[in-house]
């Protein structure tokens, strides 16, 4: 094939001489509008797993680009006069230019032809049979032809300037500087014998208050070394962006995803992107460089795959590094907003603010953290205890009011459509009995209904009546007498969502009763589902007055009851949700318009709700705190939302997200709604549950440990699983006694499952170090 790569960066380079490797009769040349010296950055970073995928595409180039590496394994936190300290994360730092120097070096050994100060303005005139766009963030083969590539490119929100200086670090380091402007933060790491790159970070209200738009270059640079005076230790900044004046060496991150990579040109030459020209990646995860390079690998390795199909290794590619590069760039979103969000995660201790980082991109976790470095994570451990020894976090007590939680999980309230006329029986019993006695610290019934017509389902639970408070007085009688778990209700009315079948009825969820369907209320005339769902009627001051004082009466009942806790539901698109959420409240009168208005009637009810409700019994609100559809509530709003509920009393917010619309469009993705949870705790000040795609005791000790959530809510985990908790706690060799203990009946299975957990993680820490080894790793 002739090949041509526009674009001398990482990833045209490293593609070109892979191909030539590959087949030496290929024709290819690199194409780059700069002299073969100039580059605009200083470091660039690799983690041991990148390095091992290069040893194995080129042991060469590999071999050159190792000897030139610095190599650590500790990350220093610097914040409020503390030094945090944790290894085992093996980065590596090269320079840029010296990189860019061995794989020029490679190409022009493998007879790559490299062409320097060639500006293709242009690929009408390039003869050849693939052209590679590797022409950077600006690409102008992207922007010719954006009707296919439709690139998405979201500036982010922080001013940053890329400097360096002789400074030799010798951890990667992170300095936090707090001003009168706010936030400050440095990231910097050593690449060679001289330099070190350092990287300063401020959000844009910050860098403009601080008044940095309007200083020169050098009155900048000064800024810097005068705020990061400490750590710098006597040693300057420099710049070596020269074609840059005054603030516009400070820039904002665009981070980039394109929806297709390959576009065919006029003459039928397929145009293909690779490296910054498809996607980025914050510089905060090292991840740029690191996706040119695999860019590269991964089509040349679809290509050789596929010998005489060109479009099949082209659909490949695409297919395949779409996937992986979404992966990398959802951690590089999760890293770009902890950044640009210091402010709040600067009011945790310095310990938990250290670990909070470490974590910040949920690719790596606390087990992860423990292989990495285990003395760090127990000293961590111990002090997140607050005792002389290391406790998981997910094991540690947990008090609200005048209620104590043995640990940190939580049993989702999860829709069960069993009862009849609203009676909890044998199956509720039996189901909330086992997960009870299943290790966790609270079990939470299903939303309970305080009214027949407040019902989703025929099959929903209710406490309108003496015999439904017996029946749920026999299951809280039940887990109290035979667990340590505590028990909680979550009150809720379905509002505009109601008067629907069991999903197992057919036709799937959401869908009116065959017959008998009772009539619906809701904020606005508004359907859930156009020309499906029945038409709510719009609560009048007369039905607003009943059903609040449905809601009192359950409230009363739930507490003679016995619950330990109790929820009140203004989420997911029921009744009090339809008054928050300006997608379904449309009201013209004091319940509507602005949120503060729209709250007004949740907020009655709460108030109601809080004055029935025995003063040491916690009270929680469930919020969806992003309807994911345009002009629905935003994560914003729910830190308002949070703050409006703190002020009336509330004790916790269960932070869930969505099911308000149908028209919703969530990004998923492990731990999900965490974010928001994180956002309301550390803004509003107030305690949270996280729920969304928590499955594992890692993930609950993340967000607990991180001060991401005070509980964490596990769902279709514990459908499964009812004793979810104590097999977690075997799956990490945790065996108590804090925060666990095991039926007594069920001991005799917990040293066996133990057993059987500690040879799995044996065989797996062998077969880890041996595929390293095979790796040089």
């Amino acid at each position: 094939m002739r090949i041509s790569c526009i674009g001398g960066g990482p990833a045209g380079l490293y593609f070109a001489l892979l191909m030539k490797k590959q087949n030496p009769a290929h024709e290819v040349s690199v194409l780059e509008r700069n002299r073969p010296g100039d580059t605009f950055g200083w470091g660039v970073v690799f983690s041991d797993q990148t390095l091992s995928a290069l040893r194995e595409a080129d042991p060469q180039t590999a071999e050159e680009i190792l000897d030139a590496f610095k190599h650590w394994d500790d990350i220093e936190v610097h914040i409020n006069g503390r030094t945090l300290r944790s290894g085992g994360h093996g980065f590596c730092g090269i320079g840029r230019m010296k990189l860019l120097n061995i794989l020029q070096a490679r190409c022009a050994e493998l007879g790559v032809r490299l062409r320097y100060e060639c500006n293709v303005e242009d690929d009408a005139d390039i003869a050849a049979d693939l052209i590679i766009a590797a022409d950077g963030l600006n690409s102008r083969l992207r922007g010719k032809y954006q009707a296919t590539y439709q690139p998405d490119i979201d500036l982010r929100n922080c001013r940053f300037v890329w400097l360096g200086t002789s400074k030799l670090f010798e951890a990667f380091t992170f300095d936090f500087q707090q001003t009168e402007w706010g936030w400050f933060q440095a990231h910097a790491y050593r690449f060679d014998e001289q330099t070190s790159t350092f990287i300063v970070e401020t959000p844009e209200a910050v860098w403009q208050a601080a008044g940095l738009e309007q200083m020169s270059k050098e009155e900048g640079i000064a800024f810097c070394e005068k705020l990061f005076a400490k750590v710098l230790d006597g040693h300057k900044l420099v710049s070596n962006a020269a074609h840059l004046r005054g603030s516009a060496q400070w820039i904002r991150f665009p981070r980039v995803v394109c929806k297709n990579w390959v576009h065919r040109n006029e003459r039928g030459i397929p145009v293909v992107l690779m490296g910054d020209a498809a996607h980025t990646a914050h510089f905060s995860i090292g991840s740029g460089t690191k996706l040119a390079l695999e860019d590269a690998i991964a089509l040349a390795q679809d290509i050789a795959a596929m010998p005489g199909d060109l479009d099949g290794a082209l659909q490949r590619y695409q297919a395949t590094r779409a996937i992986d590069v979404l992966r990398i760039q959802n951690a590089a979103r999760n890293s770009t907003e902890w950044f640009e969000n210091v402010e709040r995660h600067a009011r945790l201790a310095p310990e938990q603010f250290a670990y909070s980082l470490l974590t910040r991109s949920q690719r790596i976790s606390h087990e992860n953290l423990r292989l990495r470095d285990r003395a760090y994570v127990e000293a961590f451990e111990q002090w997140l205890a607050g005792g002389d020894k290391a406790v998981p976090p997910m094991f540690t007590p947990f008090k609200l009011r005048g209620v104590t939680l043995k640990n940190r999980v939580v049993v989702s309230p999860m829709a069960q459509y069993s009862c009849a006329d609203g009676l909890p029986a044998d199956y509720h019993l039996a189901h909330l009995g086992a997960r009870a006695l299943g290790g966790a610290g609270l079990v939470f019934a299903e939303m309970t209904c305080p009214s027949p017509d407040a019902r989703i389902t025929p099959g929903c639970p209710g406490l309108w009546n003496e015999a439904q408070q017996q029946g749920w007085t026999r299951i809280v009688d039940f887990v109290h007498a035979n667990s340590s778990a505590k028990i909680a209700l979550q009150l809720g009315h379905a509002g505009p969502k109601g008067s629907t079948r069991v999903p197992w009825d057919g036709g799937g969820e959401d869908q009116p009763l065959a017959a008998g369907n009772w009539p619906l209320l809701a904020a606005s005339a508004q359907p859930y589902l156009d020309g499906v769902s029945q038409t709510p009627k719009p609560m009048d001051r007369a039905d607003m007055d009943r059903v609040r004082d449905d809601f009192v009466a359950a409230t009363r009942r739930a507490a003679e009851a016995g619950f330990d806790w109790l929820e009140l539901h203004c989420a997911h698109g029921y009744l009090l949700s339809s008054f928050i959420s300006p997608l379904t409240n449309r009201r013209e009168d004091e319940y509507g318009g602005s949120l503060e208005n729209r709250l007004r009637y949740p907020l009655e009810i709460f108030r109601a709700m809080r004055a029935a409700w025995p003063a040491e019994r916690p009270l929680s609100v469930r919020i969806s705190a992003h309807d994911w559809v345009a002009g629905g509530t935003t994560p914003e709003d729910a830190v308002e939302i949070a703050a409006a509920f703190k002020a009336a009393g509330a004790d916790l917010i269960d932070v869930s997200s969505g099911q308000v619309s149908k028209a919703q469009k969530p990004v998923y993705g492990r731990m999900w709604q965490t974010p928001f949870s994180e956002s309301i705790r550390n803004r509003v000040g107030i305690a949270t549950i996280a729920v969304g795609a928590i499955s594992e005791a890692d993930h609950v000790n993340s967000i607990i440990a991180a001060g991401r959530a005070d509980l964490c809510a596990i769902a279709r985990p514990h459908l499964a699983n009812p004793a979810w908790t104590l097999s977690e706690a075997a799956r990490i060799g945790y065996a108590g006694p804090q925060g666990l203990e095991w039926p007594r009946q069920y001991l005799s299975g917990k040293s066996q499952l133990e057993r059987e957990f500690e040879r799995q993680r044996a065989g797996n820490v062998a077969a880890a170090e041996q595929a390293n080894k095979a790796l040089g790793v």
